[in-house]
């Protein structure tokens, strides 16, 4: 198994920063501990999820020599609904936490880390993925610029008709124009299968992960988790009760541990590639699939 799939060397600190004019919405930051310039990952939770479900994943990365800002992009008592159809409110939260990296996160960091900005990646999964996506696609609008985009089983709504507003799949291929930014797409194997007959695929076919990649130029990379499903990646522990809810409306796989090992394991390969210039680890998972803790089909790639 290759090192990415394992923690890191690095020890890590989760730092809470309180919504305030600075931040403009509550974060959780996963950053080493160590004295050190590193690079950042901005990671964007999924609806009905918060960003503290995502903790083993970002500390993960973390141990790996990243900072990884997580934002709470909306609160369950006074903005839940009106995301449920449409997602400006977390786009505009999403973009207004980009805009603050640059003036706001340093004084979030121990004293002795550094925020290495130019060197800058956004990440989401689920809705959150999709936001990525919509913010790659703007990204005249970010006061930051980006280097790479990671969209772990992003979702665009409930169907081909019926997209998140404001729409973002066109189902042409290699549509999606980012300025050849490399980006990365997780898949799970198992999201477009519905649990139960009372619950919808919570990735359905046509608006998830297939046709993400299907948009994508080159560098674009494929991976897709067979036995897992669409919320596999979350902690055990599952803060909040909407959050346990939308979490069981998933069909699931056998366990999360290989899951989470994997997801945070490529983020880590695909950042140490594109921000480090590191291709080793992100190569020979390509060249050997069964080296990684899940099952990997498929797994393809489009570099020119």
């Amino acid at each position: 198994m290759s090192k990415v799939f394992e923690v890191g060397k690095l020890s890590v600190t989760v730092v809470e920063a309180p919504e305030s004019s600075s931040p403009p919405k509550p974060l959780l930051i996963s950053t080493p501990t160590e004295a050190g310039e590193y690079p950042v990952v901005v990671f964007f939770h999924g609806f009905c999820l918060t960003n503290s479900c995502y903790s083993a994943i970002l500390q993960h990365v973390a141990s790996h020599g990243y900072i990884a800002v997580a934002p709470q992009l909306y609160s369950f008592t006074d903005d839940l609904i009106s995301n449920l159809f449409s997602a400006n409110e977390e786009i505009e939260s999403a973009f207004a936490v980009l805009n603050w990296l640059s003036q706001g996160l340093q004084s979030s960091l121990p004293n002795n880390v550094q925020a290495n900005l130019p060197k800058l990646a956004i990440a989401g999964h689920s809705r959150g993925g999709r936001a990525a996506f919509y913010i790659a696609l703007h990204n005249g609008q970010t006061s930051v610029k980006f280097s790479l985009l990671m969209g772990i089983d992003p979702v665009a709504g409930g169907s081909k008709e019926n997209q998140l507003k404001p729409p973002i799949l066109t189902y042409k291929p290699s549509s999606f124009d980012i300025g050849g930014i490399p980006v990365l797409v997780v898949g799970s194997g198992l999201g477009e299968q519905q649990k139960n007959f009372l619950f919808p695929a919570c990735a359905p076919k046509d608006v998830n992960h297939k046709e993400f990649y299907n948009e994508c130029q080159a560098p674009r990379f494929h991976m897709v988790a067979t036995e897992y499903g669409h919320m596999d990646m979350l902690d055990d522990k599952i803060p909040t009760l909407v959050a346990k809810l939308a979490s069981c409306a998933c069909k699931n796989g056998k366990e999360k541990e290989p899951m989470r090992k994997f997801v945070g394991g490529i983020m880590v390969a695909f950042l140490e590639a594109y921000l480090k210039d590191e291709r080793g680890d992100l190569e020979a998972i390509i060249a050997d699939p069964s080296i990684a803790p899940v099952e990997l089909n498929p797994v393809e790639y489009d570099e020119k």
